[in-house]
């Protein structure tokens, strides 16, 4: 069969993205990906909208026959036209496809004109994808995380392919939930994801393969001044020993923002009308 490569970050995995794996449909297909968006690596803030192994397992999903995740750090300086021969010798591919606005090699250099302009040469095809638009605006990665920094998870993840999420291990907390009739699952929030506002969510939560309804705090918990970004998630109509286990946190909304308050009783009275929510 011929192979087809995609070529791009793919975080998120928008339907911009999809547009683009769609092209090496009825193809033995790779995705030659990056572990980590140049925009994060240069600035050296985190900002990813999937985990790179969560990316790689949805790249499956949706048809992708090989991920390939590139240390961006030891190929950032490769000249681009270098970059492409290494392409062509290391996948022989009779198609490469990307979208609109990808860029690759030593500062950015390289662009669609001379992946045409080296696909005509070596007799491969290239496939060139436009812009997805939403509204006036061309879909994008970046679009999306400032939604999520802004609280917006509700239209994020509409845009993101099975939602914003994330997995981790539960740990031990300190049982304050538990002490407060609330027992929480307690995860730290994964270092490399994008900074999101801190506050009370809505979410889903997936335990060996059963979802459930939850609301999940994610920040460092002013009342009680930790450091760590955590996330507690209490999980309507669900017991049972968890620690160490992995469960995926999706959040699906933002309730409230984060806060500080007088009195374990003021706490306890806005987890009760959190809670509620869960019912509607």
């Amino acid at each position: 069969m011929k192979t087809a490569i995609v070529l791009g970050t793919f975080d998120g995995l928008h339907a911009g993205h999809r547009a683009v794996i769609g092209q090496a449909d009825g193809f033995y297909s790779i995705a030659v990906t990056f572990d980590t968006p140049p925009k994060s690596y240069f600035s050296g803030e985190a900002q990813l909208l999937m985990l790179p192994e969560d990316r790689a397992e949805r790249l499956k999903k949706l048809g992708i026959d090989r991920v390939d995740i590139q240390d961006f750090g030891k190929i950032k300086d490769i000249e681009a036209k270098d970059y492409l021969e290494y392409l062509k010798k290391e996948y022989v591919p009779q198609r490469i496809v990307c979208g609109f606005n990808y860029r690759f090699g030593k500062n950015a250099a390289g662009d669609t004109s001379l992946i045409a302009d080296f696909c005509s040469q070596n007799d491969i095809e290239f496939v060139c994808v436009p812009p997805t638009k939403v509204g006036d605006t061309a879909l994008s990665s970046t679009y999306i995380r400032n939604l999520i920094r802004e609280g917006n998870v509700e239209l994020a993840s509409t845009m993101i392919y099975d939602g914003f999420s994330f997995t981790a291990t539960v740990i031990h907390g300190d049982a304050r939930g538990r002490n407060l009739g609330f027992p929480t699952a307690n995860q730290l929030y994964p270092k490399d994801l994008i900074k999101l506002k801190f506050g009370v969510y809505l979410s889903r939560v997936e335990i060996d393969g059963k979802c459930y309804k939850a609301i999940t705090n994610v920040g460092i918990r002013p009342t009680y001044q930790t450091d760590e970004v955590g996330c507690e998630t209490f999980i309507k109509d669900f017991s049972g020993d968890i620690y160490g286990k992995q469960m995926k946190t999706e959040l699906l909304k933002f309730i409230r923002e984060e806060q500080r308050f007088s009195s374990i009783d003021e706490l306890k009275k806005a987890i009760i009308n959190d809670v509620k929510l869960l019912n509607v």
